[in-house]
């Protein structure tokens, strides 16, 4: 238990080579020790990791620091593969967890881009029309609006 207070004191520090491997692995996807654990698990077994057995998994993982050696095989893939400079990180496959991680599509992107410019052309032509009304001379920015004419000295001496 003191080397999981040590390690929440320390995050980067791992007791085991194996699981230095897992959080080296998980950094260079950019994901979570956890997660890398379900990758690993659904590549080794063809199937998504179920319910029953993630909260064991999690405790001796955590707690004991064993790490199943589906996982370090896992890790050691990806960090072969980040030694030969072939490591995508930004593969869907590694994020398919992710629930904020999204890609948009380049039609996504390109609509985007028409709905700026519109919105740009909008507010230029607002301003425009707005130039172009007549011109008014206001004494003040704040109500009340009062135009340099109606604070003219009527004729009568009032």
């Amino acid at each position: 238990m003191a080397g999981f207070f040590h390690t929440l004191l320390k995050p980067d520090h791992e007791e085991t080579s194996e699981r230095s491997q897992i959080a080296q692995a998980a950094n260079l996807l950019q994901v979570g020790e956890f997660q890398l654990l379900q990758l690993a698990y659904a590549e080794w077994h063809g199937a998504e990791m179920p319910a029953a057995l993630t909260d064991g998994l999690f405790s001796r993982y955590m707690f004991a620091g064993e790490v199943p050696i589906w996982a370090r095989q896992y890790a050691r893939n990806i960090l072969e593969l980040d030694r030969q400079g072939a490591l995508d990180d930004s593969r869907a496959a590694f994020h398919r967890y992710d629930c904020d991680y999204y890609r948009a599509p380049a039609e996504g992107k390109r609509r985007f881009a028409m709905a700026v410019i519109l919105i740009v052309f909008a507010m230029a032509g607002s301003i425009a029309i707005v130039n172009l009304g007549d011109r008014v001379t206001a004494t003040s920015v704040l109500p009340p609006f009062f135009d340099e004419e109606s604070l003219q000295p009527t004729q009568n001496g009032d």
